[in-house]
């Protein structure tokens, strides 16, 4: 199944996907620029259509003692519009070190300054993305450990 991966920031958001077979992950590029959780949302939604994905995963940070703060609750906000805006499940999944790992994989290949910025958030997505399928090739057929589903819309209830 072909699955977005998403890096949620206040001004900047990262995609990445995927094959339908899970095996090749890439960033999707543009990031998408906006401060609106909304807009990020609908923005979002609509790569996930373009894209024909199945599934979506959403980075969720934590602290590096596995707590969460004010970042993890906005993102949980964010999760329930995302799956709100594409109709699909939003499988959150445990962001820490994606950015450290994705930094160091653009240092190696000499991407600094604003070619790093313009890149960074789509690749720590793919980070997150290559760590959440290792996870599904290890418990298939299991359901991810947080889901968001979207809830129905009262206007068609």
């Amino acid at each position: 199944m072909k699955w977005i991966a998403v890096d949620y920031g206040d001004a900047r958001t990262g995609l990445a996907g995927c094959d339908a077979g899970e095996l090749v992950t890439a960033p999707i590029t543009p990031q998408i620029e906006e401060k609106s959780m909304n807009r990020a949302a609908q923005a979002v939604a609509a790569v996930v259509c373009r894209e024909k994905a199945g599934g979506v995963v959403l980075g969720l940070p934590k602290n590096m003692d596995g707590s969460e703060g004010t970042r993890a609750a906005r993102t949980r906000r964010f999760a329930q519009r995302l799956a709100d805006a594409c109709g699909l499940p939003v499988a959150l999944w445990d962001e820490r070190r994606t950015t450290v790992t994705a930094a160091a994989i653009l240092a190696g290949n000499d991407t600094f300054g604003q070619k790093r910025k313009q890149r960074l958030d789509s690749v720590s997505a793919a980070v997150l993305l290559d760590a959440f399928l290792a996870w599904r090739r290890a418990h298939p057929g299991q359901t991810p450990p947080e889901v968001v589903d979207p809830q129905p819309d009262p206007e068609n209830a």
